[in-house]
C-alpha cells in the first residue's frame, strides 16, 4: 500500500475541530442539567399553585356551608322563641 501524505492544514483543521467539540461538551452538559432543573422546578411550582387553588375552592365551599348552617340555626332559634 502506498504511503500518502496529508496536507498539514487539513490535519490541523481536523484536530482543531475535535478540540473544539471536546472543549464545548462540559458546558453543554451543565447547560442541559440547568435547563432540566429549571423545568422540573417550574412544574413543581405549577403543581403547588394548582393545589393551592383547589384548597381555596374547598375553603370557600366550607365557609359558605358554615354560614348557611348558622343562618338556618338562627332562623330556627327565632321562630322557636
Amino acid at each position: 500500500m502506498a504511503q500518502e501524505t496529508v496536507n498539514d492544514q487539513v490535519t490541523d483543521a481536523v484536530t482543531q475541530t475535535n478540540v473544539k467539540v471536546l472543549a464545548e461538551a462540559p458546558a453543554q452538559s451543565i447547560a442541559m442539567v440547568y435547563q432540566t432543573s429549571a423545568h422540573s422546578i417550574s412544574l413543581a411550582m405549577e403543581n403547588a399553585q394548582q393545589a393551592q387553588g383547589g384548597l381555596q375552592q374547598i375553603g370557600n365551599a366550607v365557609t359558605s356551608s358554615a354560614v348557611t348552617m348558622i343562618m338556618n340555626a338562627a332562623k330556627n332559634f327565632e321562630s322557636g322563641a
